[in-house]
């Protein structure tokens, strides 16, 4: 079958259709171009115009004599009707917005564009087998006089061509001519796309070429919008909330833009005034707070022009595109403590009053002591009375109960802060779900033969395991002294404790910081480094040091001190293990520090230790924890899902399988709903259930998870935003980019609206699965007659000018 197109392809090849002509063809050729050359040597004109009217006459010549061979354009093309082509109509509110005053909305081209009536359109139908689409949160199918409504609550763009890709899969698709403003909500979706797309070798996951028609203009109008809020936050509420709000600002340059911050009530917090110097840069205001409630509390952050802003909620009042994206909800979750810290010490000391001391005010941390008054002895005969088994220094203190009066076999101790007078009545833990109860481990001056190896075991266990933290101090008795390197924690303490060199009698240590222990908030107490530079200069020497080899792979050094040589020691040294952390402080006089408290507030070592032990089980896991992410499924029913996941864990904090969980979710309409959580197969111990938000707002989620005996194992709370207008209006300037690179990558090209005639009457040359062959001649062509006439008349104008004949 031979078809002839409007245009070549870009493909196609030239052949000859007489090629027997081709002797006879040379043949005049060279008679021809002999008589010319023979009538311009005897010519006498300059050389210059003789090889110029020359060159052009033979070029005319030649060009005719070709066309005996009949040059011929063979190809291939799309066959009519046999290939899919799909129309992809962005559907969003932002093509409601209006680049400038006056103007169209960004929607009403593409109205007209996709009008059926179109010439361009009509072509496209009579080549390919046309398929309209919508896209906002979902892909839609769209009827022949189906239009799209603009009401769509984001752009899930990345989402809409993966639908596309897997729903033609096996089917020839020619291309995606894409209608758009340019913004897309899951520019990541669209980043997994293209590396897909780069990775895949055909079907699934090879993207048809994509042709963006951009509905937008690169300049939109004035506009200011919250573009994004970064929370930095612990699991304690008495420690401040920083919120960091990123506008985007279109125009306003010189003008000021009032932020605010509003809490769940609508009552406004603190307002920032910003001033635009320079629209290209970001301004970012910057939010501390305290918030007054337990657990999950939702803040909004809000900017508008300071003197539109009581026009806030009149967005016809204002000169902004819109006032959709100009507020902005987060969530705070503050967690519930108590988080419980057991300090082990081999003797009293200042570092234990410094301790609680810092810690006493904290209501999320509690302090539990277990102190060695004396350590375990021999039993002398002599020293009690006759028959006497227990230790006289308990004499008179339940003298019935034998067994439970310290012997002279065993340390004396004491206890401090526990909730109950049975709590470590028998002192260290000696099982897994008693040490479990805690959340981190101090050890200080007390060496490794005070635990048996079954509990130095359960402690190694209860940072591998629990995800517990541990912190040895650098007492007389711990690390190399107290044994450590040969015992089961010395696997997981972050230094070396090997072989350390001796401290040089009457040596001094000054502390100073490193350039991680600057990156770590809990290792700092001032704001600014002038002011912490200060602070370090005037702590006072320390003499106490326990030296080590080194620090191991992965561990990390916060803090060095200098001996008097100037040889840079490690101070405090952190690194992970398993699912906790250790940290390691080699000083052991820290409480000089703490001397010289000021009279009317807390010392620097007071809150230094309070910053630590929130360090030390900040990141411990509770026995429940529930999460909440975009779901990430491309064969989910409904985009914008939220996959809320439950992990549960047994009292050994190993993965609970066989739990019932279920969620309750509470609505921003006040609603709740309860959702069953079903067993994951790809982790163990965790639960999940899929939620799509039907509105904006705050949600809370609650997991509540029980044992398969019954029994209660815990909850987890959470709390999450849905602000779609937000993000899709965040930045109201089309992503030029990015559509380039999609186009770029697929094989395809943006095309201008005013183009989509020239390129519509091109698309059947260009790639299709489904061609068929086409011929198409040159030698009877207009344009061939026109360029052969064209080189004869300027070369016979020439010789006219210079009086040829």
């Amino acid at each position: 079958m031979q078809l002839t197109p409007t245009r070549p392809s870009q493909l196609a090849t030239i052949v000859f259709g007489a090629p027997d002509w081709l002797p006879i063809v040379i043949g005049i050729s060279l008679l021809l171009i002999a008589a010319v050359a023979w009538s311009y040597w005897r010519s006498s004109v300059s050389p210059g115009v003789k090889a110029f009217a020359l060159t052009l006459k033979i070029l005319g010549i030649t060009l005719l004599v070709i066309c005996l061979l009949e040059p011929l354009f063979s190809g291939t093309r799309a066959r009519p009707g046999a290939n899919v082509f799909a129309l992809l109509a962005d559907n969003s509110q932002s093509m409601t917005l209006r680049d400038k005053a006056g103007e169209a909305s960004r929607g009403k081209p593409i109205l007209a564009l996709a009008d059926r009536n179109t010439p361009w359109l009509q072509q496209l139908r009579r080549d390919f087998d046309v398929r309209s689409y919508a896209f906002d949160t979902q892909v839609k199918s769209l009827g022949d006089d189906e239009k799209v409504a603009f009401d769509g609550r984001a752009s899930n763009l990345g989402a809409a061509l993966d639908r596309l890709d897997r729903r033609f899969v096996g089917q020839p698709l020619a291309g995606v001519l894409l209608m758009t403003d340019g913004g897309a909500t899951d520019v990541a979706t669209i980043e997994k796309l293209l590396a897909r797309h780069a990775a895949a070798n055909g079907g699934a996951g090879k993207l048809p070429p994509i042709y963006p028609v951009l509905a937008a203009d690169d300049a939109p109008a004035e506009d200011v919008s919250v573009a994004e809020v970064a929370v930095t936050q612990t699991n304690f509420e008495d420690t401040p909330v920083t919120l960091a709000a990123r506008l985007a600002v279109t125009g306003y340059k010189g003008r000021t833009v009032a932020v605010q911050l509003l809490d769940e009530q609508g009552t406004v917090r603190e307002t920032q005034q910003l001033k635009i110097d320079n629209p290209d840069q970001p301004p970012v205001a910057r939010f501390k707070l305290k918030p007054e409630q337990v657990g999950v509390s939702f803040y909004r952050v809000r900017a508008a022009a300071e003197d539109e802003l009581a026009q806030f909620d009149t967005p016809d009042k204002t000169r902004e595109a819109t006032t959709a994206n100009n507020a902005r909800m987060v969530a705070i979750d503050r967690g519930q403590g108590p988080y419980r810290v057991l300090y082990v010490c081999g003797r009293p000391n200042w570092e234990y009053k410094f301790l609680s001391r810092g810690l006493a005010e904290d209501t999320q941390v509690q302090l539990v002591g277990l102190l060695r008054i004396a350590k375990r002895e021999p039993k002398f005969a002599f020293i009690g009375r006759k028959g006497e088994g227990f230790n006289p220094l308990f004499r008179g203190f339940d003298p019935e109960n034998k067994n439970q009066v310290e012997q002279y076999d065993k340390p004396v101790m004491i206890r401090l802060g526990t909730k109950d007078e049975e709590e470590l009545r028998g002192g260290f833990p000696m099982t897994a779900d008693v040490l479990n109860q805690y959340h981190a481990i101090i050890i200080d001056d007390l060496e490794s033969e005070f635990f048996t190896q079954d509990q130095l075991q359960l402690i190694k266990e209860f940072v591998r395991q629990r995800g517990g933290g541990l912190l040895m101090l650098g007492g007389q008795e711990t690390f190399k002294n107290g044994k450590y390197d040969r015992s089961p924690l010395g696997d997981i303490l972050p230094v070396y404790a090997d072989e350390v060199p001796a401290n040089p009698a009457g040596a001094k240590f000054r502390l100073s910081l490193t350039r991680e222990g600057w990156l770590e908030p809990w290792v700092r107490m001032r704001p600014d480094e002038r002011t912490e530079n200060k602070r370090v200069a005037e702590m006072p020497p320390f003499l106490a040091l326990n030296q080590v080899r080194g620090i191991k792979p992965g561990a990390t050094v916060l803090a060095r001190v200098a001996t008097e040589d100037g040889t840079p020691v490690p101070a405090l040294v952190e690194q992970r293990f398993g699912a906790g952390r250790v940290g390691a402080l080699l000083i052991g006089d820290l409480w000089r520090w703490g001397l010289k408290r000021p009279a009317d507030s807390e010392s620097d070592l007071e809150r230094s230790w309070r910053q630590t032990i929130r360090w030390l089980v900040g990141d411990v896991p509770k026995r429940v924890e529930l999460t909440a992410t975009p779901r990430q499924d491309p064969d989910a029913a409904v985009e914008g899902s939220l996959q809320l996941s439950a992990q549960v864990r047994d009292p050994a904090y190993a993965p609970l399988d066989n739990a019932a969980v279920s969620i309750r979710i509470t609505t921003p309409d006040g609603s709740t709903l309860e959702l069953p959580a079903e067993a994951s197969d790809r982790k163990s111990g965790q639960y999940q259930a899929t939620y799509v938000p039907r509105m904006a707002g705050a949600f809370r989620a609650v997991a509540t998870a029980r044992a398969a005996d019954g029994s209660d194992v815990g909850q987890a709370a959470i709390g999450w935003t849905s602000d779609p207008a937000a993000d899709e209006f965040a930045n109201l300037k089309p992503n030029r980019e990015l559509l380039q690179r999609l186009a770029t990558a697929t094989g395809g090209q943006i095309v201008d609206p005013g183009d989509l005639d020239k390129f519509v009457a091109d698309l059947p040359t260009k790639k299709a699965q489904v061609t068929d062959p086409y011929i198409m001649p040159i030698w009877h062509t207009p344009w061939v007659f026109a360029l052969a006439i064209l080189l004869l008349t300027a070369e016979w104008g020439l010789r006219r000018m210079r009086g040829l004949p």
